[in-house]
């Protein structure tokens, strides 16, 4: 892909994709009752890549979670691109993750009977979409795929498969794509590779990206870093480093 400052990039995004508002989460109820996240509010524009992290147990995933549509919210609201996610049914929700939103897991999340260009291909198809053969094409060969496109994930390296599931959640152009621990099950090599893949569909293709890491490293690719802490938004960083990361990471669990 080609590369773009990260300046020109910052230039270009002032498109708000989504915001959330007072987000509250709370498991269970009683005695019992957990309280995930404690009104948090962040927005999110085009063309920026969000890293959010967090101790164990501060609410970084559960805040992904119902950023995404897979969890429900206690109280707060979810907008994308006009449209409050926290008001649909269950089935609308499911849609508008499939239409809108691209997904990457840390487990991959392939499915071992299809070849990488099926799995690729393959919410596209669900959704009904006509495929833009250029853009898979552009994508793919940016990926580094283009010769394991006929070969099961079984075939395929950990950072292939992967790179498989990055080129599956850009194929359809989706206004966010979310990350969670994406680099997770990778060695240092692929999980940089997978990253400056990421990196460089914000930069060239105003992608947004919200990923939950906990590696700073993985952090430093990002444009900011929001911190949860006991479920609300402690620090943020813009322009982050790896060795600032770590040490405002350090702060919130000490």
């Amino acid at each position: 892909m080609p590369e773009l400052t990260r300046a020109q990039g910052r230039e270009a995004a002032t498109e708000e994709v989504m915001a959330a508002t007072a987000l509250v989460k709370v498991y269970g109820s009683g005695d019992g009752a957990v309280t995930a996240l404690r009104g948090v509010s962040a927005a999110f524009t085009r063309g920026r890549f969000t890293a959010i992290m967090g101790p164990s147990g501060s609410g970084k995933s559960t805040f992904l979670h119902c950023l995404a549509g897979l969890d429900t919210v206690t109280s707060g609201s979810v907008v994308l691109g006009g449209v409050d996610l926290t008001g649909l049914s269950r089935t609308r929700r499911t849609e508008l993750r499939r239409d809108r939103m691209g997904f990457v897991f840390q487990s991959f999340n392939l499915l071992p009977m299809l070849t990488a260009e099926e799995n690729i291909l393959l919410t596209a198809r669900l959704a009904g979409r006509d495929v833009d053969r250029r853009w898979f094409d552009t994508i793919v060969d940016a990926l580094g795929l283009r010769e394991r496109l006929g070969h099961r994930p079984a075939q395929l390296s950990g950072g292939q498969q992967q790179r498989v599931a990055v080129a599956r959640a850009l194929l359809t152009r989706p206004e966010v794509l979310f990350a969670d621990e994406p680099t997770g099950n990778l060695d240092s090599r692929s999980g940089a590779e997978v990253l400056g893949f990421l990196r460089s569909a914000v930069d060239s293709y105003r992608q947004t990206v919200i990923m939950v890491t906990h590696d700073p490293k993985a952090a430093a690719h990002a444009d900011r870093v929001l911190f949860l802490a006991d479920g609300v938004i402690a620090d943020e960083l813009t322009a982050p480093t790896a060795d600032a990361v770590h040490a405002r990471m350090r702060r919130l669990e000490g």
